[in-house]
């Protein structure tokens, strides 16, 4: 779990995730940006719980990929500070699906916010292009050999986005679970900052020049075109301009982090994107994994 200044949050996560039957094997938080009042927080009504300080802000990205290399067993659940599961056997399920799935290199869940009409549990399963970092689960074996998250403070349509398309260029798969559902306990209002505004922008121009071929580059120009246009018709022009002028930066900075992708790839990517597959099971079903 990743953690930064919401201590009461923090803490309400891990008590949804320690009432869970089966309970997590382990659990681990990272805690960003020096925020030793947090840390100090877990540790006293948590002493089982692993805690990862961090004195430099390495945004949720950097913070997983602290979490996941210090992790003990094979599949690795994923949550931030105010996500957390709705069912109690959540754990259970989530180890019974790798088992079922072995194709499976992360395994995502309905994700609800406040507000939103719950929807039952089913046993639909779809192979997809995408996940939440906040309500997923990786392999991970699978997610070292991406070389994981690439570390930014404001990750909006990057992080995510960005080690989905490195999987899916290495023959990764990722299973979308009805079965699995997450609260995010958030109404989604802080997506409307500036500064997330800004980021959602620059970010999809550091993606586009980090894993599309140059030939594909108009694709990308096009994705920040549709975003800035989608900005405006809701009302966030503010950070529009601060994000067009922070791309070179944001490209000098994380040049270090390029590998470009195949077009093939790319574009298999975007396709799935469009179309989802429901999903058949693989033929093999090994045993399940401690969580």
């Amino acid at each position: 779990m990743t953690a930064y200044q919401r201590i009461n949050q923090t803490l309400v996560t891990l008590r949804n995730l320690q009432d869970c039957q089966p309970p997590p094997a382990e659990i681990l938080v990272h805690v960003d940006g020096n925020q030793t009042a947090c840390a100090a927080a877990i540790q006293k009504e948590f002493p089982g719980v692993r805690v990862l300080l961090s004195a430099e802000n390495l945004g949720p990205g950097g913070g997983r990929n602290k979490l996941i290399a210090a992790a003990s067993h094979p599949i690795v659940s994923s949550f931030d500070d105010d996500s957390y599961p709705l069912d109690a056997d959540y754990f259970g399920s989530l180890a019974t699906l790798f088992a079922r799935h072995p194709a499976a290199s992360v395994v995502t869940a309905r994700v609800y916010e406040r507000g939103t009409n719950l929807e039952p549990a089913t046993e639909l399963d779809e192979w997809v292009s995408d996940f939440c970092g906040g309500a997923c689960a990786y392999r991970r074996e699978a997610f070292l050999q991406t070389g994981g998250y690439v570390p930014l403070p404001v990750a909006y349509g990057m992080e995510e986005v960005d080690l989905a398309l490195r999987l899916h260029a290495r023959a990764g798969r990722v299973l979308r679970s009805q079965r699995l559902r997450v609260f995010h306990d958030t109404d989604l209002a802080r997506h409307g900052s500036p500064q997330i505004t800004a980021a959602s922008i620059c970010n999809l121009a550091l993606l586009t020049y980090l894993r599309y071929p140059r030939r594909l580059w108009i694709i990308g120009a096009a994705q920040c075109f549709n975003r800035i246009l989608w900005l405006v018709r809701h009302g966030r022009c503010r950070g529009i301009l601060s994000g067009l002028l922070g791309i070179p930066r944001a490209l000098i900075q994380n040049r270090h982090h390029r590998a470009r992708l195949s077009a093939s790839a790319v574009r298999s990517y975007l396709k799935l994107r469009r179309s989802p597959n429901c999903v058949r099971p693989d033929a093999s079903s090994p045993s399940s994994s401690p969580v």
